[in-house]
């Protein structure tokens, strides 16, 4: 080695030690000399620990503004020790305005001071009242001492911290919508689990010092973004209203409403029993005590949906030329199908019916002859393309899929396919349903259905787009198949009915399986339908689980024309006539 460079590394080792000595050496007299006590007993109070703190959570409003989900101040109550003077004047404020045990208190107000106890959280979110009570007596406590007059009990030790908790002015309004925020700061369902990460916003970590006297400012941390959604608050009420009503005319173990517009998939309703005071959210579990009291039945609740989902049989077969709507059927009031014999709903032959007439009377015969006519391929390929045993992406956490069988499942069976056609043996989501629906009432494409309208970020507002999840079926299929349905409600004078205009749709009465097979007295009853028929503007379904009476065309139809004729009010459509005026002109 170079001579030269062989010195310069030996000078570098023998700083690095002489320097590590030095170091060692003042650290071990820095514990001994005198004034070592002093210092260790003055940085006690700088102590502490790092924690991360969260924004404001954003905010979250209906379409047009109007706040749903917001935060309001409460507070922290806790101990300074450093300041502690009179534990049982403590004890007693606490225990006359906040109902806590006044000995508990005591004994915690009485610890003296130590460096590991130098502050301790009392109460967590203490309403801005209560503490307004305990800071007004502590300003005249103050004021008195100031003017020398006789001395009051001191509450000198009393720290408040406010902080930022959700809160729901409207209470249950949309509650199966929105979910709720635990008191950690975490969504759970709805929107708020779904979009936890943009509401919450991005934390920093921040020094807490374990004296809060010298806790500083909090560095500024930008909020959470604020959401705006699809929604609309007066029709969110009205429908909720609408549904709650009809739960109890009907007596029926619960009930599901939805409202989309089909050509963007935008939610502007959807409401759900039972519901739950979003403040008071830890009653959840005594409201959804398991699984089958799901949160939000419009998304998580998969069951056999009966006639409803004939409408989707039709268009597979009207869309794969299998039938037209002349094409003639004989009913004979029974059809062998893999091995059992479908029946109608009513047990009665209904002789020679086209298919408009086998979508009036519901016909079991109809759609299974229709399933054997077109096969298993092409029918459970058309009901793939429809989204059913698929997630339809829909913008709320909790989302189940169903379960569509097919051949090739160890589970299907030939007479599977008989019974499917009718929605028997199949199970589906009320949002699946309204996904399928809106390819026939929006021209053949099916619309991703979703609650976000927009979000705002730093003050600038992104808009989301609508999004096709595919063409089942044709443009001609899709008209075709809603006049048949408009003409078949028509003909039948349907409760479904809405003075003014005409509507499309399909009443829907399922026996719900149990253990021992079917059972005719318990039904779920539906109804699906989108209005006016020429221009949809709103696709709506309604489902009752359990009513009384059992029949779709008695319960679910009413509710949805009750429904339907608010709706039109709300957001001024004009009736069929108008329009026609309107567009001639």
């Amino acid at each position: 080695m170079n001579p030269e460079l062989k010195w310069r590394y030996n000078f570098l080792n023998i700083f690095f030690a002489v320097a590590g000595l030095v170091i060692i050496f003042q650290t071990v007299r820095l514990q001994f000399i005198p004034e070592a006590d002093i210092l260790m007993d003055e940085n006690q109070d700088y102590t502490g620990i790092w924690a991360e703190v969260y924004p404001p959570r954003g905010q979250i409003y209906d379409r047009h503004g109007q706040l749903i989900a917001g935060n309001h101040t409460v507070y922290e109550l806790g101990l300074d020790y450093h300041q502690i003077e009179d534990p049982h004047a403590i004890a007693v404020a606490l225990n006359g305005v906040l109902g806590l045990d006044y000995n508990e208190i005591f004994e915690l107000a009485s610890v003296p001071l130590a460096a590991d106890n130098q502050y301790r959280m009392i109460a967590p979110a203490v309403r801005s009242e209560k503490v307004a009570i305990l800071e007004d007596y502590i300003a005249d406590q103050k004021e008195a001492e100031a003017e020398g007059q006789t001395h009051l009990p001191s509450l000198d030790g009393l720290v408040f911290q406010p902080y930022l908790q959700r809160s729901y002015p409207e209470k249950d309004l949309a509650a199966n919508v929105l979910g709720f925020v635990s008191s950690e700061g975490i969504g759970y369902f709805g929107v708020e689990q779904y979009y936890q990460n943009i509401l919450a916003g991005s934390a920093k970590k921040v020094w807490y010092p374990n004296n809060p006297n010298l806790v500083g400012d909090l560095p500024e941390i930008p909020p959470g973004a604020n959401l705006v959604l699809t929604i609309d608050r007066e029709i969110q009420n009205m429908v909720e209203e609408a549904l709650i009503q009809a739960v109890d005319e009907y007596d029926a173990k619960a009930g599901t409403a939805i409202i989309m517009d089909p050509k963007t998939g935008e939610i502007l309703a959807l409401a759900s029993t039972p519901t739950i005071d979003l403040n008071q959210y830890w009653r959840y579990a005594e409201i959804y005590p398991d699984a089958s009291t799901p949160f939000n039945r419009a998304i998580s609740k998969s069951f056999e949906p009966g006639s409803v989902f004939k409408i989707f049989t039709m268009a597979a077969a009207l869309d794969s030329e299998t039938v037209k709507p002349s094409t003639e059927f004989l009913d004979e009031g029974a059809f062998k199908i893999g091995g059992i014999t479908i029946r109608n709903w009513d047990l009665a032959a209904w002789g020679k019916q086209d298919m408009t007439g086998c979508l009036q009377h519901s016909l079991n015969v109809c759609l299974a002859w229709i399933g054997e006519e077109m096969g298993a391929e092409t029918f459970y390929s058309y009901m793939d393309a429809f989204g059913f045993g698929h997630f339809t992406g829909v913008d709320m956490a909790g989302e189940a899929t169903g379960r569509l069988k097919a051949p090739g499942d160890d589970d299907w069976w030939p007479a599977d396919l008989g019974t499917n056609t009718f929605g028997q043996g199949i199970s589906v989501t009320p949002i699946q349903i309204m996904m399928a629906a809106s390819s026939i009432a929006n021209q053949g494409q099916m619309s991703v259905p979703h609650i976000l309208h927009s979000f705002v970020d730093n003050g600038n507002q992104y808009y989301t787009h609508p999004q096709i999840a595919g063409q089942p079926i044709s443009k001609k299929t899709a008209r075709q198949l809603s006049e048949m349905l408009a003409t078949s409600i028509e003909k039948e004078a349907s409760a479904a009915m809405v003075d003014g205009y005409r509507i499309a749709g399909k009443t829907g009465t399922a026996e719900i399986p149990t253990p021992d097979g079917y059972v005719r007295s318990i039904t779920n009853a539906s109804f699906i339908g989108w209005v006016p028929v020429d221009d949809p503007h709103f696709i709506v379904y309604v489902w009752l689980e359990e009513p009384t009476p059992i029949w779709g065309s008695l319960t679910a139809a009413p509710l949805f024309s009750k429904i339907v004729d608010q709706l039109v009010v709300l957001t001024d459509l004009p009736p069929d006539h108008i329009r026609d005026k309107i567009t001639t002109q």
